[in-house]
């Protein structure tokens, strides 16, 4: 049985960094890992790439030859990759061994794991050659800085949730760059009732119905939290935590 993670998130929320530090962790743990760069835009890596989407197609040449945009063109590029799950994947697959762990640096635009299929028929076609997947959703902590971000926040991670269907962590990224951290501190673990009130003072009274509705989805789901990751202090423990769900 082979275990993977799916690292996921809006586009500068720290993915790379985040895949970066836990390729170095597990040369400190003397643990082994290969890192997978599916971004068909990508241009630097400071970890070494075990496969690389470029290799089979890259958003560059898509965009010069078909004359998409970077939106679009990425699109293309992902739906290429899952018409060739059969062929490049698998055979790309086929050098690893049943125990080795993959982790999967996911490009950032947010609707390829929100809605659109692609990245599902991807985790299903691990699941189909055995793989235990685990997905880790970044967000960048400069965004969660009141009630209204936060909420935002948590209904794209609940989409890629329920999109996915996997075991899934929350990572709040760029802790370090943060300058209060009070203010990260109540978003962490909140209270339903804590972010109702807050979400009402900051919206207009007609939308306290909506506001009220939202809570009760965050709150129902009882799923939606966030871990605080600061690269710059001690991150082994939690790096560790999360690399284990795969193997749950």
């Amino acid at each position: 049985m082979g275990y993977a993670q799916l690292v996921i998130g809006p586009a500068g929320s720290g993915k790379s960094t985040y895949c970066s530090s836990l390729y170095r962790h597990c040369e400190t743990v003397r643990r082994t890992m290969h890192i997978v760069n599916l971004d068909p835009a990508a241009e630097n890596f400071d970890y070494p790439v075990a496969m690389d989407i470029r290799e089979l197609i890259s958003l560059e040449d898509v965009m010069e030859e078909l004359g998409l945009g970077p939106n679009g063109g990425l699109i293309y590029c992902m739906e290429h990759l899952e018409d060739n799950l059969d062929d490049w994947l698998a055979e790309e697959l086929d050098n690893y061994l049943d125990d080795d762990y993959l982790v999967f640096d996911c490009p950032g635009q947010i609707e390829l794991f929100t809605h659109v299929p692609v990245l599902r028929n991807f985790v299903d076609h691990l699941k189909s050659r055995n793989f235990n997947v685990c997905a880790v959703y970044l967000l960048d902590s400069q965004f969660i800085t009141d009630v209204t971000k936060f909420i935002s926040g948590c209904m794209a991670s609940l989409s890629a949730m329920v999109q996915l269907e996997l075991p899934h962590v929350n990572i709040l990224s760029k802790m370090d760059l943060v300058t209060n951290k009070k203010e990260i501190e109540d978003y962490l673990n909140p209270e339903s009732q804590f972010l109702l009130s807050e979400l009402n003072q900051h919206m207009a009274p007609q939308f306290a119905k909506l506001n009220k509705s939202l809570i009760e989805l965050v709150d129902e789901y009882s799923m939606v939290s966030f871990m605080p990751l600061d690269l710059r202090k001690e991150s082994r423990r939690l790096l560790s935590q999360i690399m284990k769900m795969s193997y749950s």
